[in-house]
């Protein structure tokens, strides 16, 4: 579906590339994540997908195709939703609707029973008449993805959907993108929640420093790096070692003094340990 190829970008005047030599495959229908620190490359990479940015070198290519600015059948595949909010809040619910429609050039009766559809699908209909300044943050989270829906993509790229907003909203937001991934929509998002990567994601790549340094299952990174965990607080510090079994965890707690805590291991923990390691600072 996607294919990123040995993607480079380097700013004018910066010593260092912000993506440096990425590749990665996306699958058709897959819900794929890019997880790393701020400055790692993940908006730049999900930038240049959409070609709101150039690469410096390398291609993106989606269906054996070149993606490029003027590649506008390629392009109208995919609908980006932003991580700040970016929808006129002077206009209803329908009204931001059919700008999106008519930007696009669709014919007004289709935009409105398109919008419908869409607002049905995402719980908003009962508000295609109000201001959207009046909206809560998680509605107007889905008044974007709303309109992302409406030219009916192939692919969707979230750049950190559910930022800022309380637990009950982004529950509401994870529940809206499980029911895209049903509906056999590519996801490629960021985010810097990675309990939400690890419930929506197929898989992930962790990035730092624009590189890819590992891209696997949610399920298998947690493997590989032991599914218990053992925490404990040391000199003002948590410390964690992982265990491949529940036993291992059991034996290694019952001899250390003081207070300890048996869990299992979530992807956070593989995200810390990895970047950590990465950074120079153990977790």
């Amino acid at each position: 579906m996607i294919r990123i190829e040995n993607i480079c970008k380097k700013y004018p005047k910066s010593t260092q590339y912000a993506l440096d030599n990425v590749s990665l495959q996306i699958e058709k229908g897959e819900a794929f994540g890019m997880l790393g620190p701020n400055g790692a490359g993940k908006t730049t990479l999900m930038s240049i997908i959409t070609t709101l940015a150039l690469p410096t070198s390398g291609n993106v290519y989606v269906d054996g195709e070149k993606v490029s600015r003027t590649r506008t059948d390629i392009k109208s595949k995919f609908s980006l939703v932003t991580q700040h909010v970016s929808i006129r809040k002077d206009m209803t619910v329908s009204e931001v609707m059919e700008l999106a429609g008519r930007l696009y050039g669709m014919p007004l009766k289709q935009i409105k029973e398109k919008s419908d559809d869409i607002l049905e699908f995402t719980g908003l209909i009962e508000k295609k008449k109000s201001v959207a300044r009046g909206l809560s943050g998680g509605m107007q989270r889905k008044l974007m993805i709303s309109r992302a829906l409406l030219t009916e993509p192939r692919i969707i790229v979230l750049d950190e959907p559910t930022v800022g907003l309380d637990p009950h909203s982004r529950r509401k937001i994870w529940d809206l993108l499980i029911s895209l991934k049903q509906k056999n929509i590519t996801i490629l998002l960021t985010t810097h929640y990675i309990e939400e990567a690890q419930n929506l994601c197929d898989r992930v790549a962790l990035i730092n420093k624009g590189k890819v340094s590992k891209i696997d299952t949610p399920e298998r990174m947690i493997a590989d790096l032991g599914e218990y965990t053992v925490d404990t607080f040391e000199s003002g510090k948590l410390h964690s070692e992982f265990f491949f079994t529940k036993e291992e965890a059991y034996e290694y707690a019952k001899d250390i003094p003081g207070k300890t805590k048996i869990r299992e291991t979530t992807l956070e923990d593989v995200f810390i340990k990895k970047m950590g390691t990465e950074l120079g600072d153990e977790l």
